[in-house]
């Protein structure tokens, strides 16, 4: 490698570097300070949010007013109409029951004071039959005394009163049972009777003498009766009014001769709720419960939507303890044609009103990818740009917006030009003054700096054999493997100088380790081009020798130049040292594929080094006094030295 006399003082540069010094005038690069992170938002969204926002709000507020307005009406009718036709059958069977349990509560303190004797069945025999003539809904009066003995008087299905003693008149027995009473009970009631006639409830109350009881007093009425009461409500063929007792029984049930659902029942009651035949009881606890009614449900109502066959039922039910040993429900259910079309008519605008809003928004999504989408490539690509990956950028395409066109084929200009300044421009040196702040961190300064030269042996030989563009293909390949070397390790490559290379470490990073990463560096080179050296061999292709000088100290690095002409380089004598080292590889590294020469400088910061030879001390032109020389295994394994990269700070 030839250069053009003394080196001292030169700056070596880019010949077309862009200036990034404070004093470079119009042509300086301005890296922007490091703002506060803010709130960003894509165009796609902002477009889709307010256009889409807009229509379903306009459509919401339309869909809200009717809807609402339609469905609180409904719904109001509906929870009214369930309260109203439950709670009147409950008055019915409320009604029927208390004038039973009154009867014998009323009948209690005459026996209780002796002015109905159990003794005298006589007169005891008549007052109950008053008793029961002007109560219809007692079918049996009966009195029993603690050893089982009793009298009363029976009212038989055609209305005439029998009194009777002991044995009850046929018709009349299983009407009751003698519920556990204690002479401080209250009204009880027993488990529901079935005897040839029909179903009877029975309530009964103690008798009791002195504080002790004497005996019971009980009535008995025929659910008969209750049922004509409540068939009395019923709201015409297209509802069935129905009560369940005795856990699952249904013991009343007004479409005995024809059902809804067609046919008739397949038993007689009382019958189990799945044997009875109707379809509809049969799926009670299978039914929907329907929303909307939260007024009934309050009331204690269920409200639920029974599905049979392609038919539907709206059934409403109510559960009423008190007048057996077990809870009874008392409903009703119809046809849910047209209470289902009105809450279908409802939930279909409200379906079709949200199906119009998603529409809205989908569009509004749509044409706001279909607008943004430009500009969110132009970002995508844009981020390439800003990390300097130049090669995978892709050129925006041309748009039919006008403003968009402009901006595509401003932004593929600017793309291509930068493209041809990296190509003189070191990509790793432009990121590090990029990441540190261009104009603080490239102002010319002096700092400690580990350089590093190297030059191919006897290059000027080889290349006489080949044509311009073999060597610059073989120039290229082995600056590529030098590139790599040097970034691989943190440093920054300054300038290809023929065929020799100018780098160094320590700026603009300010590292404490630089003569440690420079020497792997040299040592990374020498592995890559031993292995570049190896494939050469085996096509026949020449073999590269190579020579590398390191030296620690101190330089002037930063922004060199004047007007459009700056160079982001170093300069002084740590430079120059740098030169002759590789310089004296020619002496002492005759032969050698590669030959690493380091300065004592650099040699004293290696902590750990055991793969260096001391080779002298030599008197370099240009420098007064001697430097002590080191020659380094080029081969060395990374394991022999403790070359740790520790945090990297910004250049103060």
């Amino acid at each position: 490698m030839k250069t053009s006399g003394e080196m001292s003082g030169h700056a070596f540069g880019h010949e077309n570097g862009h200036p990034l010094g404070k004093d470079a005038g119009l042509n300086k690069v301005v890296v922007p300070k490091r703002k506060r992170r803010r709130l960003n938002m894509p165009l796609t969204r902002i477009i889709s949010f307010g256009f889409g926002g807009f229509v379903a709000v306009a459509l919401a507020l339309v869909l809200y007013l009717s809807v609402k307005a339609n469905f609180r009406n409904t719904f109001s009718l509906l929870n009214d109409k369930a309260i109203l036709i439950t709670q009147s059958m409950e008055r019915e069977l409320r009604g029927h029951f208390s004038s039973v349990e009154q009867a014998v509560t009323d009948l209690k303190p005459f026996f209780d004071n002796g002015i109905i004797s159990l003794t005298d069945t006589s007169a005891a025999l008549g007052q109950l039959q008053v008793a029961l003539a002007s109560n219809e809904q007692i079918t049996v009066l009966v009195v029993t005394d603690l050893n089982g003995d009793n009298f009363g008087v029976y009212r038989a299905p055609n209305g005439r009163l029998w009194p009777f003693r002991r044995q009850i008149p046929s018709g009349g027995e299983k009407t009751y049972v003698l519920p556990k009473l204690t002479a401080e009970s209250p009204p009880t009631w027993g488990p529901l009777m079935l005897n040839d006639i029909g179903q009877f409830a029975n309530v009964s109350v103690p008798l009791v003498r002195g504080g002790q009881k004497v005996g019971t007093l009980t009535a008995a009425s025929s659910l008969n009766e209750l049922g004509v009461a409540i068939r009395s409500i019923e709201e015409g063929d297209d509802a069935t009014i129905f009560i369940i007792a005795n856990g699952d029984d249904v013991v009343l049930h007004s479409d005995m001769e024809q059902l809804q659902t067609g046919g008739t029942p397949s038993r007689t009651l009382p019958a189990p709720r799945t044997e009875l035949g109707d379809p509809v009881l049969a799926a009670l606890n299978k039914g929907e419960q329907l929303s909307g009614f939260e007024k009934a449900a309050s009331a204690g109502i269920d409200v639920s939507r029974i599905e049979v066959g392609e038919d539907d039922f709206i059934m409403m039910r109510v559960v009423v303890p008190g007048y057996s040993d077990q809870p009874w429900v008392i409903g009703q259910y119809f046809r849910g044609i047209t209470i289902s079309r009105e809450v279908r008519r409802l939930t279909g605008s409200a379906i079709v009103g949200v199906g119009a809003l998603i529409i809205a928004v989908l569009i509004a999504i749509w044409m706001g990818r279909r607008v943004a989408m430009p500009l969110k490539n132009l970002a995508i690509q844009s981020r390439k740009v800003g990390s300097l990956a130049l090669d995978n950028v892709e050129p925006l395409p041309r748009s039919r917006v006008a403003e968009l066109d402009q901006v595509a084929l401003a932004f593929n200009s600017m793309v291509e030009g930068l493209k041809a300044m990296n190509t003189y421009v070191p990509r790793s040196l432009f990121s590090k003054l990029m990441r540190l702040g261009g104009e603080k961190a490239a102002y010319a300064k002096e700092a400690e700096l580990t350089v590093v030269f190297t030059d191919i042996v006897g290059f000027t030989a080889l290349s006489e054999g080949m044509t311009a563009s073999e060597t610059s293909r073989h120039l290229n390949e082995h600056f590529s493997i030098l590139v790599a070397a040097v970034e691989a390790e943190g440093g920054t490559v300054d300038k290809f100088i023929g065929d020799g290379m100018l780098a160094f470490w320590g700026a603009p990073d300010a590292r404490p380790d630089h003569a440690a990463a420079a020497v792997r560096s040299a040592r990374r080179i020498a592995r890559a081009l031993h292995a570049a050296n190896l494939v050469a061999a085996t096509r026949g292709s020449p073999v590269i020798h190579l020579r590398i000088g390191i030296h620690t100290g101190p330089a002037v690095v930063g922004n060199v130049g004047a007007l459009d002409r700056w160079n982001y380089t170093v300069v002084g004598d740590t430079v120059n040292v740098t030169e002759r080292l590789q310089s004296l590889g020619r002496d002492l590294g005759i032969g050698e594929e590669v030959v690493i020469l380091a300065s004592a400088d650099t040699v004293s910061q290696l902590h750990g080094e055991t793969c260096e030879q001391a080779a002298g001390d030599f008197a370099l032109r240009g420098r007064a006094g001697a430097l002590q020389v080191w020659k380094l295994d080029p081969f060395a394994k990374p394991e022999s030295a403790d070359y740790s990269v520790p945090a990297i700070t910004a250049a103060e």
